[in-house]
């Protein structure tokens, strides 16, 4: 007898703290899944908190928010329509978990607490919270689902435990930060897992940055042979269905859209993009102020925070000083004009002049060298 589960992956860009937000965008990405005709809908590791909420998620008051969401997001699939497996933090005995909640029927109807959990690099996930047990399969719908959250992935006893006690298929929910080489990585790990338990694999990922971190997406599926048959665009949001047939024993993605991923260079630009864009958004910053000096390295950064936040919330200053070159002038109010952003000069002539006489007595007696006018530097850093 065929059987067929549809699970949609909702790659989404969630904000630390904005717990109200973060519901709003899971909710949506459900209701975006219903008319795909979804069973299920997977979100990316701790998606209603975002991620990494570090030290804020030790205050109570927080975890009690996070609770509140949770349960609100439960009651409302009692409406008929996807089941819902997200992440969040969860308390269980006075101890505090990364864990992945299955929410179907109107309540939590299953937690999985990640085991794996990080300690190097940016992540500290240790000294935050409590190390879940291996876990054993999700029941959903006549399916047995092998749960992992994000660094579960990533070593082979988590995966080990879940086939051996009986999962049909590996979903990971994570919270990968990007780096140029995260991408291979990523794809290698979940290659492992699946060759090791012979189980298709669905790899959900969030995007967006979060101060200093930025989140590419990129979420995919792999079948029982390592085969890639769905992928999801990178430095986007979006829901993608994915349709799997149990035929017999196994459970098998079917073929769906793949969307190769840029090239480093074009993904290098794509995150300083979106990281740009969203520590400004989620900061309520009203734009940004940049020098533009009529060279390269100015002139990229504000063509990131042109396409970041469009030319009306970017503000460019030439800042210029007797070394200044014509050409540099010439140079700094074409870029701004072929990018449409405002442009004011503010000349620095008159603070340097001001170093100058602070700085006479010092350099009394020496010929003028580079240390007067690598002044103009310090100059514009005050500025």
């Amino acid at each position: 007898m065929t059987e067929t589960l549809a699970i949609a992956i909702a790659q989404i860009n969630p904000t630390v703290g904005d717990v109200a937000g973060n519901l709003a965008l899971v909710r949506d990405a459900r209701a975006e899944a219903a008319k795909l005709g979804a069973d299920l809908v997977v979100t990316g590791e701790l998606a209603l908190c975002g991620y990494p909420p570090e030290d804020l998620v030790l205050k109570r008051s927080f975890q009690d928010r996070i609770e509140v969401a949770v349960k609100t997001l439960a009651a409302e699939t009692d409406d008929g329509g996807p089941a819902v497996l997200t992440g969040a933090p969860w308390r269980e005995k006075g101890k505090l978990y990364n864990a992945a909640l299955l929410l179907d029927g109107g309540e939590v109807q299953v937690v999985r607490l990640k085991h794996e959990l990080p300690n190097y690099g940016v992540f500290d996930e240790k000294r935050l919270f409590q190390q879940g047990p291996l876990p054993g399969p999700v029941p959903f719908r006549g399916a047995r689902l092998g749960v992992m959250v994000c660094e579960d992935m990533w070593f082979e006893d988590v995966t080990e435990c879940l086939d051996e006690s009986g999962a049909e298929m590996l979903i990971v929910l994570n919270g990968s930060p990007y780096d140029v080489e995260k991408g291979d990585q990523r794809l290698s790990y979940a290659v492992s897992r699946v060759k090791e338990s012979g189980l298709p694999l669905l790899y959900a990922n969030l995007v967006g940055g979060q101060d200093e971190l930025v989140f590419d997406g990129g979420s995919f599926v792999l079948d029982a042979d390592c085969a890639l048959t769905a992928k999801m665009a990178c430095w986007q949001s979006g829901v993608t269905l994915t349709t799997w047939t149990r035929d017999g024993e196994a459970f098998r993605p079917e073929a769906a859209e793949i969307v190769a991923a840029p090239d480093d260079t074009e993904s290098i630009y794509r995150a300083m993009v979106l990281g740009l864009r969203d520590y400004v958004n989620k900061n309520g910053f009203p734009g940004v102020v940049l020098g533009l000096s009529g060279g390269v390295d100015s002139a990229l950064s504000a063509a990131v925070a042109v396409d970041a936040l469009g030319a009306d919330r970017v503000l460019t200053v030439m800042m210029p000083s007797p070394y200044t070159s014509a050409d540099s002038l010439e140079d700094a109010t074409e870029a701004a004009a072929l990018m449409g952003t405002r442009l004011e000069s503010v000349p620095i002539q008159p603070a340097m002049d001001a170093f100058d006489a602070m700085l006479a007595p010092l350099f009394e007696g020496r010929d003028r060298d580079i240390t007067e006018e690598n002044i103009q530097a310090r100059t514009r850093g005050l500025l």
